[in-house]
């Protein structure tokens, strides 16, 4: 090789490598403001305040990325209204959506398995059958068409089953009740004759108040009092036969999630997965003194549905499930996985957490 080309190359090499090492800073030091909405209005716990919320959920992604990536979070109504998360990120309006998949239910019948399925899995099988069983793949191939990405943010666990103004005896009390109640619970009380309704949290309260509604379900114990629900129905059920653990889902844009740099989506994910665990361990705290004051203080009636109503949902649960199977493939990849997983999981629950329920705290 001559002097004059090896001369040549070697300039290159180090015009290039300092040319290159801008991209490299620049890649590095990049930042993105984001929006993220809810379905929930500013200020509530759990979903919008307090511990794994998702205004948490925003801080932990800022600081655990230097400031790389802020996301700043809208309540119900302050950027578009609370159930219109799903549409706002698919067409880009915001990058993210904080909320539950069951209320995608009219634009995919398998959404609804990655929020709760009644008589379904508790929080410890939900995250097995997420994050190792294949369930977060799957609910991404649900959103693929859609052009979003979602992961697990927050769950609740086990749900009450709601406050009703009469007392519920039998089957024949649930007919022509007026229930505030989402997701698959409430074509499964549809099926049982009752007046099913879906309203934001921040509705529930006047609706039953005024008798627009007869009963209504929302979360648990510290939320529902907070909402003043015990002030409106003095029955509060208690089985949680519905929603056994709720997912919250973080909804993002694919490509805006594409944008990002490896590093910022693990960030995300890592943050998001730790939001899931946190807000499940302050709701433990937070309903268990709630649930205390509401029966020792408040007046609440609090007590498990007749076992024949029991009976009677689980057979519809069963009829509701085999409809939306039937009805479409992918609900019935998801379901199938799903409960595969169950089957598996409940086995092993009967010699671990059963066991222990019911022989050591007796």
């Amino acid at each position: 090789m001559s002097l004059i080309r090896r001369q040549f190359l070697s300039r290159a090499a180090v015009a290039g490598g300092v040319l290159g090492a801008p991209a490299i800073v620049n890649a590095q030091s990049a930042k993105f403001n984001w929006k993220m909405t809810s379905a929930y209005g500013k200020g509530s716990p759990f979903y919008m305040d307090g511990p794994g919320s998702a205004t948490d959920l925003a801080k932990r992604i800022r600081e655990m990325s230097d400031g790389r990536l802020n996301i700043q979070v809208f309540g119900a109504g302050e950027l578009i209204p609370a159930f219109e998360g799903f549409d706002a990120v698919r067409a880009g309006t915001v990058e993210m959506n904080h909320a539950n998949a069951y209320f995608w239910t009219g634009k995919t019948a398998a959404a609804q398995y990655f929020t709760a399925v009644p008589f379904g899995m508790n929080f410890q099988g939900m995250n097995g059958w997420l994050y190792d069983g294949g369930g977060i793949d799957l609910w991404n191939e649900v959103y693929a068409p859609f052009g979003m990405v979602a992961m697990p943010c927050g769950n609740t666990g086990v749900q009450m089953t709601g406050w009703f103004k009469k007392e519920i005896k039998s089957v024949a009390d649930l007919k022509g009740l007026k229930m505030r109640i989402p997701g698959l619970a409430g074509k499964v009380y549809a099926n049982l004759g009752v007046d099913v309704k879906v309203l934001p949290g921040g509705e529930i309260f006047p609706a039953l108040e005024r008798g627009v509604i007869d009963a209504a379900e929302f979360v648990g114990p510290f939320q529902d009092r907070r909402l003043g629900l015990h002030k409106a129905a003095k029955f509060y059920y208690t089985t949680g036969w519905h929603e056994s653990s709720t997912v919250s889902e973080l909804l993002i844009n694919k490509a805006a999630w594409g944008k990002l740099p490896k590093d910022l989506q693990a960030i995300v994910s890592n943050a998001a997965a730790a939001c899931n665990v946190i807000s499940e361990g302050w709701c433990q705290k937070a309903n268990s003194e709630a649930m205390e004051d509401l029966i020792k203080n408040q007046g609440v009636t609090a007590r498990p549905l007749p076992d024949d109503v029991i009976k009677a949902l689980k057979a519809e649960t069963d009829k509701v499930l085999a409809e939306a199977v039937a009805k479409d493939p992918l609900t019935k990849k998801v379901h199938d996985s799903y409960m595969s997983f169950k089957a598996k999981y409940d086995r092993w629950s009967e010699i671990s957490e059963e066991a222990y329920h019911l022989k050591v705290r007796g």
